[in-house]
């Protein structure tokens, strides 16, 4: 039988894995957020190239950084989740109306939306 000591060193590790876990798509969605918010080139051009407007480019870096932002908060991280998860569906409908590549590009906001709800 397993001493507490054990439980609790397991335990710990556990929590750490999660915050791992936890970590990397919310440091690649700030990634994603402060890039709007700074409009640099490449993503003003994605933005066109999907049918979006330029103008479009800051709003939605600001809406994505609130869903972080409500992600990361622990009181608020259930909407946090629920919120980013409608943002990735987004994303996944908006390529794969363009006809943008199933597994790189149409999937990857699910991928991304599984780590989140890990």
């Amino acid at each position: 039988m397993p001493s507490d000591t054990q439980t609790e060193r397991a335990s710990k590790k556990r929590v750490w894995a999660g915050r791992i876990l936890s970590g990397l798509p919310v440091l690649f969605l700030l990634f994603d957020a402060i890039i709007k918010l700074i409009k640099i080139r490449p993503v003003v051009e994605a933005f066109t190239n999907l049918g979006y407007p330029p103008d479009l480019v800051v709003p939605i870096g600001i809406l994505l950084l609130v869903c972080v932002a409500l992600y990361v908060i622990p009181q608020t991280s259930v909407l946090g989740a629920i919120l980013l998860t409608g943002y990735l569906g987004g994303a996944v409908a908006t390529h794969a109306r363009v006809g943008d590549p199933l597994i790189s590009h149409v999937l990857f906001p699910t991928y991304v939306a599984a780590v989140i709800w890990g």
